[in-house]
């Protein structure tokens, strides 16, 4: 199983790369569905993570396909630019998400 990144933010791509997962940037409606068809086409990618701006683009497919596919697994995560979060916000996201406490 593979992960892979939908990201708008060339920090976060970097930043990922370096923990071995793949990303694709993106601005844009059409690259984020472009991105997701092509997750949904590889059979090895279990997890795609997309950055909390990028969801608002097209809500619909990206809730359609949290809600309705058993593959791939959808994941939200917030960016260095996230808004309203606190310091340490992203240590207690992992540690709520996946029980690690970094």
């Amino acid at each position: 199983m593979r992960f892979m990144l939908i990201s708008d933010n060339h920090d976060t791509i970097m930043g990922m790369r370096l923990a071995g997962i793949d990303g694709v940037l993106t601005h844009e409606a059409d690259g984020v569905k472009d991105a997701l068809r092509q997750a949904l086409a590889d059979e090895e990618i279990g997890v795609v993570l997309i950055t909390e701006r990028l969801v608002p683009l097209c809500p619909d497919i990206v809730y359609e396909m949290k809600l309705n596919l058993r593959r791939p697994l959808i994941v939200e995560i917030p960016d260095r630019h996230a808004e309203g979060r606190t310091k340490g916000s992203i240590r207690r996201y992992i540690r709520d998400a996946i029980g690690v406490k970094i």
